[in-house]
């Protein structure tokens, strides 16, 4: 069993739009509505990889079933914590061409009690846990360290996706795995990182720190991960993309499941890219299929740094 932490849920809502044209009124070729958030993505795609996983997230009275029964059939065993109010909205536009745009709500303040309950909802899933993924942004009111506190106390490998001061404190909690992508490993380093040798600068430094399995990713470039030993870069050059939105946490599905069942780290990246990979080359935010990673795993570039 997988548990994700993904506290942070959402609506995705995809619109697929001809061309943006910014002070006009725009009409959508096509809509798709579908439960959202990084954790919801994550916990979705390491099902598709065969893992058993839970997620524990928000959840309001209007959106209960919807995200219960659309994360079942996909087979994952949603814990949803009811907060008052509405869960937040992700907004991805996605033109003809391929560039998206996304709007991100913040979503509504969430109080003490709502917050008491998500963790104590996290510390009950963790028995008989193979590992614990955070994932995403925290709701609003919830501690900065808060992905930092649960790796303190999980007894469980840690794998931290976020940002901000999120991020900030979880990399000096030594995680089993951190994934900054590029602006957010420029925060950590505190400078740009700008290509392939910046962001190995950057995995090094969080490897100094402690982390086990830095992975930094550069979008098109690729991703770089290190270990004690070698510092690898995979790359997969993609035509035809549909929509990117929700790679990374296909990619983050993939490398994790990848090294918890004791693959080395050149191996997990090649998964980790042919699953981001797949998700772009698919309709549906944060979804991928095994057909598709199956046909793209050979063509992803391993190279030893």
């Amino acid at each position: 069993m997988i548990t994700v932490a993904g506290f942070n849920t959402a609506i995705d809502r995809l619109l697929r739009i001809a061309h943006v044209e910014p002070g006009t009124v725009m009409r959508a070729d096509h809509t798709q509505v579908s439960p959202g958030g990084k954790g919801v993505h994550v916990a979705q795609a390491l099902a598709v990889l065969g893992e058993e996983v839970q997620l524990i997230g928000l959840v309001d009275e209007h959106q209960a079933s919807f995200i219960t029964s659309h994360l079942a059939e996909r087979g994952v065993r949603f814990i949803g914590v009811p907060m008052p109010g509405d869960l937040r909205t992700c907004l991805a536009i996605v033109e003809a061409d391929g560039r998206t745009s996304e709007v991100l709500e913040r979503g509504a303040a969430i109080a003490n009690d709502v917050i008491d309950a998500l963790l104590k909802a996290c510390h009950a899933a963790l028995p008989g846990s193979q590992a614990l993924v955070m994932s995403g942004s925290l709701p609003v009111g919830m501690a900065a360290d808060t992905y930092a506190q649960l790796c303190a106390s999980a007894n469980v490998p840690c794998v931290v996706d976020a940002s901000g001061e999120a991020l900030l404190h979880a990399s000096r909690a030594a995680p089993y795995l951190l994934k900054p992508n590029r602006d957010e490993a420029a925060q950590l380093l505190g400078r740009e990182v700008n290509g392939i040798d910046d962001a190995v600068a950057a995995a090094r430094h969080l490897l100094d720190k402690g982390v086990r399995h830095p992975v930094v990713t550069l979008g098109a470039l690729g991703a770089v991960a290190v270990d004690a030993r070698h510092a690898w870069h995979a790359t997969l050059a993609l035509d035809g993309v549909r929509n990117a939105v929700g790679s990374g946490d296909c990619f983050l599905a993939g490398i994790t499941a990848s090294l918890l069942h004791g693959d080395d780290l050149a191996q997990a990246l090649r998964l980790g890219v042919a699953c981001g990979a797949a998700n772009a080359l698919n309709d549906e935010t944060g979804w991928m299929d095994n057909a598709t990673i199956s046909h793209l795993m050979p063509r992803v570039s391993v190279k030893p740094l």
